[in-house]
């Protein structure tokens, strides 16, 4: 009997693969950091072997420690990090360049110049998007421009892009295939009809012979090789990361809202079936498609949250480990007036401004680490409540809960720091892993594993509620003290 649904979840910094049952719980987990490569200032890299590599590795030690066989999994669902930029060679599958992560500032400069060409209005309509060095598209168009012969085997149709769910899937199965919630962040995908945009292809000089077929979100993708799993086990969901933990927060009518708190920090709210365009530069982005048409979100991204502790860690050494920061956090009854932008790779949204660098303002004598620890948690709240009050203002709702999840979800002090400056519950799921809860309910919704989303609704449970408690007073003059020091670090720019 095919009991169980594999995920694998492929992230930024690690490879993590989950075995889920019927009720949506994890049987077993396996998970693997893999390398980070910095060329250049701004820019960040990844090995795409070492992406499937470590993925097989931990989809295998997790179906070990479950102790089933691969006969036993009905299905295998795939997340991914989004926008990270995969080229391979169709015939022998082997990558022609590093991937290039979403991170990634390289593009800046041919951005500013497609912009010179009026070419933003027209991304802005058909893709949702922002003319930005973060989707995809110019990814795409830098290594065809830079690394010699490519230009010229892409147009003779020998070279394959991906994001990284396409990169697995190709490495599973043997197919070039995406889906519209990844396809909707490459830059060259028109949310409006659902198909890739010859006229911004052609903008970008970017043959189409490149791309990957289109398959909804919950649907075949292709089954596994035998020889991986000791069984051809199909993959029948795919999605984004910030799509798929929208799914997985079961966040499925108009409203729901759901902030992921990983590398980076991603607010989604389910929009339905039409698209809503940001007056206040958030993104409009396809959420899934379970095979009835597209499901639209209204997205905003913070570029550093999670990953301002891992600094804090690895680079400041201020910190042995990430729970340390709570505790550091709280050892000090506030910032002491230090505020902290973390903007080591620009701002995100609502400001998206890629120049725009780090600054910790505030700074006094009697300034100790707790101070600058606490102030970089503060950060990633603050940052999350400028996404909220814009999406209110955009989709025209008043959002009274947000689901939370992703590894700084765990830390009490920035949950509760969280429902204190937005003024609103802030609730955990009883199953953290969202991200690849959902990519199992996608894959399980097309098989029948599940029967509809109203079943899977069944299965999800809070686990924690934190509700505000402090005053207005006091919460609006943070805010006010967190805009100015926004303001202050726009005007130091790389």
């Amino acid at each position: 009997m095919k009991q169980y649904i594999l995920s694998l979840d492929q992230g930024t910094t690690s490879s993590r693969a989950i075995v889920f049952d019927h009720s949506g719980s994890i049987i077993a987990g396996s998970q693997k950091e893999f390398t980070q490569y910095f060329p250049k200032p701004g820019w960040v890299e990844h090995n795409p072997v070492e992406i499937w590599e470590t993925q097989l590795l931990t989809a295998g030690e997790a179906i070990q420690k479950a102790g089933i066989k691969g006969e036993q999994i009905a299905a295998i669902g795939i997340t991914n990090q989004r926008e990270t930029t995969v080229l391979w060679e169709k015939k022998t599958g082997k990558p022609v360049y590093n991937a290039i992560v979403w991170q990634c500032r390289r593009t800046t400069d041919i951005c500013n110049e497609l912009k010179k060409s009026g070419l933003e209005d027209t991304i802005r309509k058909k893709t949702g998007l922002l003319l930005d060095p973060y989707f995809s598209g110019t990814k795409i168009k830098w290594i065809l421009d830079n690394i010699p012969e490519i230009r010229k085997r892409a147009e003779k149709g020998e070279i394959a892009f991906g994001t990284v769910d396409s990169w697995l899937i190709y490495n599973l199965t043997g197919r070039h295939v995406t889906e519209p919630s990844n396809a909707s962040r490459t830059l060259l995908y028109n949310i409006n009809d659902g198909n890739w945009d010859s006229e911004i292809l052609k903008e970008l000089n970017i043959p189409g012979a490149m791309l990957p077929v289109i398959s909804a979100s919950s649907g075949y993708f292709g089954k596994t090789k035998r020889e991986l799993f000791g069984a051809e086990i199909p993959v029948t969901g795919a999605a984004g990361d910030q799509q798929a933990a929208l799914f997985g927060q079961t966040c499925f009518k108009k409203g729901d809202v759901k902030i992921t708190y990983g590398t980076g920090c991603f607010s989604l709210m389910n929009t339905g079936n039409r698209p809503v365009f940001s007056k206040n530069n958030l993104l409009t982005t396809v959420a899934w498609d379970l095979g009835g048409g597209l499901q639209y979100a209204i997205e905003g991204s913070i570029f550093i949250a999670g990953a301002v502790v891992q600094w804090l860690k690895d680079k400041l050494q201020i910190i042995d480990s990430s729970p340390e920061s709570e505790k550091l956090a709280l050892s000090v009854k506030d910032t002491g007036g230090v505020y902290f932008v973390p903007a080591f790779t620009g701002l995100g949204a609502p400001y998206w401004d890629p120049d725009v660098r780090g600054t910790i303002l505030g700074i006094t004598r009697g300034t100790n680490r707790a101070h600058i620890v606490r102030a970089a948690l503060e950060s990633i709240a603050f940052q999350s409540k400028d996404l909220i009050d814009a999406m209110e203002q955009d989709v025209k709702l008043k959002v009274k809960e947000i689901k939370t999840d992703g590894g700084a979800s765990l830390n009490s002090f920035l949950m509760q720091f969280q429902a204190d400056i937005l003024n609103k519950s802030i609730i955990l799921p009883q199953t953290a892993e969202t991200t690849a809860l959902g990519a199992a309910c996608l894959a399980g919704l097309s098989t029948g594993y599940w029967e509809n989303i109203d079943e899977i609704k069944k299965n999800w449970k809070i686990r924690k509620e934190y509700t505000p408690d402090t005053n207005d007073a006091i919460r609006r003059e943070k805010i006010e003290s967190w805009n100015r020091a926004v303001k202050a670090a726009e005007t130091f720019k790389a």
